[in-house]
């Protein structure tokens, strides 16, 4: 089947295609959770043990096989009030959990912090899971993991959302989309490399720029809905791919924020990033955006810029979330 748009012929893409594309762009995300650490990364990085206080896992959110979160309880209990910092697993929405991060959720516990790590349902050949509704299963699991928090003696009085990647990605959807609504004030929202708008143009890499067709393959899947041809040759997709693009929520909640991003990154498109960085400046947003220009999705390449990236997620953590 074809149809005419603007004069010429583009066929419909089936959506076995929108799969494959959805699968080979992102599945790829996880290799860079094996690029080697350097050694100062583990003033950020924990071992887990009982005597930083108590691990529950599994705990369940929702109805799918997915929706279960570990929720890390500091030895320090006994406080007024607790901050919750999220951190949700990369693996370019096709794979990873929330094990992936224990030793990064360890390091937020040592802090005195609630940490969690949430699990989601992962897209697959056979199922119909979208980075939409990934995220709004986050939305759905944050008030049960508050309430899991204060169940245990943990009552939370502010929270941050992060992650890595795909995880980063969900992180801002959640902060700056649902921020509002969350059960606990979200003050801090942090990570690296996820990908936060849709513009055809921004996405080269994966030659949308130069196809409306591809363009149609691989946000119809991510997006979770059926966009057409002729809706990106307008330009009117924009408005169903906009629940999955956090830089465009971030007048509605602007939540302070550290980023991180390598330019050259073949995963996620280094020019949606800048979309990013443009929204941050224009709602005032307090943040810190590092740029790596040696370094692609695995931010390898710049080790010195990783640090202070990392120096700069502590330094935020304790001023909107001080232990005190």
């Amino acid at each position: 089947m074809s149809k005419t748009v603007k004069g010429k012929k583009v066929k419909a893409v089936p959506v076995w295609m929108g799969i494959l594309v959805f699968l080979l762009a992102f599945g790829a995300g996880a290799a860079s959770k094996a690029v080697l650490k350097p050694g100062w990364s583990r003033d950020y990085s924990v071992q887990w043990s009982d005597a930083l206080g108590t691990l529950k896992a599994d705990i369940p959110y929702g109805e799918g096989e997915a929706n279960k979160f570990d929720l890390y309880l500091p030895a320090n209990g006994g406080r007024e009030s607790y901050g919750l910092v999220v951190y949700l697993h990369a693996g370019g929405f096709t794979t990873g959990d929330k094990a992936d991060d224990r030793d990064m959720l360890a390091w937020l516990c040592s802090k005195g912090h609630v940490a969690a790590g949430i699990n989601y349902t992962l897209r697959t050949e056979t199922n119909s899971a979208s980075v939409l509704t990934q995220s709004n299963e986050i939305k759905a699991a944050m008030p049960k993991v508050v309430a899991a928090a204060v169940e245990a003696g943990y009552p939370i009085g502010k929270m941050a959302v992060a992650g890595g990647s795909a995880g980063h990605a969900l992180a801002m959807i959640y902060a700056y989309r649902d921020g509002a609504e969350a059960p606990a004030p979200v003050v801090l929202t942090f990570g690296a490399v996820g990908p936060s708008s849709f513009y055809q143009e921004d996405w080269g890499i994966f030659g949308l720029n130069q196809s409306d067709e591809a363009c149609v393959a691989l946000f119809s899947v991510m997006a979770g809905v059926e966009i057409a041809p002729e809706e990106v040759a307008d330009g009117t997709y924009l408005e169903k791919v906009k629940p999955i693009a956090a830089a465009e929520w971030v007048s509605q909640n602007p939540v302070p924020a550290v980023v991180a991003y390598g330019t050259h990154d073949r995963m996620q498109p280094f020019l949606a990033s800048l979309r990013l960085k443009t929204a941050l400046e224009k709602n005032h947003v307090d943040h810190k955006y590092f740029e790596l220009p040696h370094s692609g999705h695995g931010l390898q390449n710049d080790d010195a810029i990783s640090r202070q990236w990392m120096e700069a997620i502590d330094e935020y953590l304790d001023k909107y979330m001080p232990v005190e």
